[in-house]
């Protein structure tokens, strides 16, 4: 291998460690990143000994957008069939016994329509 116009023999090739939260596989290149955003600011950060209702991310996928909902589905979200899979999504509390989100966009104006991812 050659970097920089010097000749290093000890290495074949380079690691790629980049996976897909999706689908586990290697994403050669620049992934395509997701984040959860809140739509209003939490008044007092979460403390330290707590974990958050949701981790904000960035989270790293294959350009499929069919990789994100797997990794939605496997972690229990809903997903808003009036949006679409963007680089920003949106959490939205879903009443219920236990805390359930769903992911929107959040560009539409109409109301939810959470479907299983």
């Amino acid at each position: 291998m050659e970097i920089m116009g010097v000749q290093i023999r000890t290495i074949v090739r380079d690691n790629v460690a980049t996976r897909c939260d999706g689908c586990q596989g290697i994403i050669e290149g620049t992934p395509w990143r997701v984040n959860l955003l809140d739509i209003v600011a939490a008044e007092a950060p979460v403390a330290w000994t707590q974990r958050p209702a949701v981790n904000p991310g960035p989270f790293q996928f294959h350009a499929d957008p069919a990789c994100v909902r797997r990794w939605m589905a496997a972690k229990g979200y809903l997903f808003c069939r009036r949006g679409e899979v963007r680089e920003i999504m949106r959490p939205v509390v879903i009443p219920g016994d236990e805390p359930r989100f769903g992911l929107c966009d959040g560009i539409h104006r109409d109301d939810h329509e959470f479907v299983p991812a």
